[in-house]
C-alpha cells in the first residue's frame, strides 16, 4: 500500500461487463490506452494501511465500478458516488487534484484484469464468508446495477408485477432480485427459447415474447415496472403500453443510438420513463449483504486469461449464460 488508507487487494476473480467490450472498442469515444478492463473484481486483502479500520489482512473484498470521488459535493453526502462529477472510474480514468489524493498526477489507472489492486478503503466491498467469490464478482456491476432502480423506484414492494427486458447479465440477476424482494416478475425477450430458462431455471412467473403481438397485447396495463436492459436499439413504445397507470420504465443499458419516445403513452397514464447507473458505496455493500442472505449469485461460466479475446467475441454475440469471470488467480502468473 502507499497511502494509509489503501487496501492491496490479490485479485482471484474479474468478471466481464459488457461495458468491457464497449469500451476496449472505445464504442463511446472517451476511452483512452493502453487500457486494463475489469470492473467486477474479488480477492482478498493482502495489506492494509495505517490508518484503515474497516478491513484487515485475509478479508475477502470486492472492487466495483468506482475507486474515488470528490467527497464533498451532495451526491457524495447522500451516499451516492456513482453520481459525483468526479467520481473515478476504476479503470480508464484519472484523479483529479479535487479528489484529495496525492496520486493525482494525470497517469491513467487500470481495472481488475490483472493480479492486484491498490484502492482506497471507502471503494472496496466485504463479501460474506457464505458468498462465493467467483459468482459474487458481477455483483459488483450487473447485481447493483438492477438492484438500486428496484430499491430507488420503489419496485420493490412485495406483490408487485414487474417485467425484465432482456436475459442476459442484468437481466438474469434482476430476476433473482425482484423474485427475492417477493416480486411477480415476468421476462420480456425476442427470443421464444429462453422461456424455459427464465421460468423453471431462475424462477421468473411469466414470458413474453415481445414480437408476439397477441402475447403483447394481453399483458397491456398490467405492470408496476419495467427493468429494461438491453443495449441495443429497440422499441419502447410496446413497453410502455405494458405499464399501468403511474408505471415506471426504466433503463439501464447503454445503448449507442437514440431511442424513439413519445409523450401521449406517458401523459395517458401518467407513466415514468426514468434511468439509473450503478450505486454508491453503501447501497452496494447493502446490495450484497442481501444476496448472500438469500443466496443470490450470478450464473456464470469461469474461464481462464488468455481466453478472454475469444470470450469477448463470443459476448459480442451474446454467447453466454450469463457472465464470463476470468479465474485471475489461478490462470495469471506473475
Amino acid at each position: 500500500v502507499k497511502r494509509e488508507l489503501d487496501v492491496t487487494v490479490k485479485v482471484l476473480y474479474c468478471g466481464i461487463c459488457h461495458s468491457d467490450l464497449h469500451n476496449v472498442k472505445n464504442e463511446w469515444g472517451f476511452m483512452s490506452y493502453p487500457m486494463v478492463p475489469g470492473h467486477e473484481i474479488a480477492g482478498i486483502a493482502t495489506e492494509v494501511g495505517t490508518k484503515v479500520t474497516k478491513f484487515k489482512v485475509g478479508d475477502r473484498v470486492g472492487v466495483g465500478c468506482m475507486i474515488g470521488s470528490c467527497h464533498n459535493c451532495v451526491n457524495c453526502g447522500d451516499n451516492l458516488e456513482n453520481y459525483c462529477p468526479e467520481m473515478v472510474p476504476v479503470y480508464g480514468g484519472k484523479f483529479s487534484p479535487n479528489n484529495d489524493n496525492e496520486d493525482s498526477n494525470g497517469t491513467i489507472n487500470y481495472g481488475g484484469f490483472s493480479e492486484i489492486m491498490v484502492v482506497d478503503e471507502n471503494f472496496v466491498f466485504k463479501f460474506p464468508n457464505n458468498m462465493p467469490l467467483d459468482g459474487g464478482a458481477p455483483l459488483l456491476c450487473a447485481g447493483i446495477t438492477v438492484y438500486s432502480p428496484l430499491r430507488y423506484y420503489g419496485l420493490d414492494k412485495p406483490g408487485m408485477h414487474i417485467g425484465v427486458v432482456g436475459l442476459g447479465g442484468l437481466g438474469h440477476v434482476a430476476v433473482k432480485f425482484a423474485k427475492a424482494m417477493g416480486l411477480r416478475v415476468t421476462v420480456i425477450s425476442t427470443s421464444p427459447s429462453k422461456k424455459e430458462e427464465a421460468v423453471n431455471h431462475l424462477g421468473a412467473d411469466a414470458f413474453l415474447v415481445s414480437q408476439d403481438a397477441e402475447q403483447m397485447q394481453l399483458a397491456m396495463g398490467t405492470m408496476n415496472g419495467i427493468i429494461d436492459t438491453i443495449s441495443a436499439v429497440h422499441a419502447l413504445l410496446p413497453l410502455i403500453g405494458l405499464l399501468k397507470t403511474h408505471g415506471k420504465l426504466v433503463m439501464v443499458g447503454l445503448t449507442d443510438k437514440p431511442l424513439e419516445l413519445l409523450a401521449m403513452p406517458l401523459l395517458l397514464g401518467r407513466k415514468i420513463v426514468g434511468g439509473s447507473a450503478a450505486g454508491g458505496i453503501k447501497e452496494t455493500q447493502e446490495m450484497i449483504d442481501f444476496a448472500a442472505k438469500h443466496g443470490i449469485t450470478a450464473d456464470i461460466e469461469v474461464i481462464p486469461m488468455d481466453y478472454v479475446n475469444t470470450a469477448m467475441e463470443r459476448l459480442a454475440k451474446g454467447d453466454v449464460r450469463y457472465r464470463f469471470v476470468i479465474d485471475i488467480g489461478n490462470s495469471l502468473k506473475s
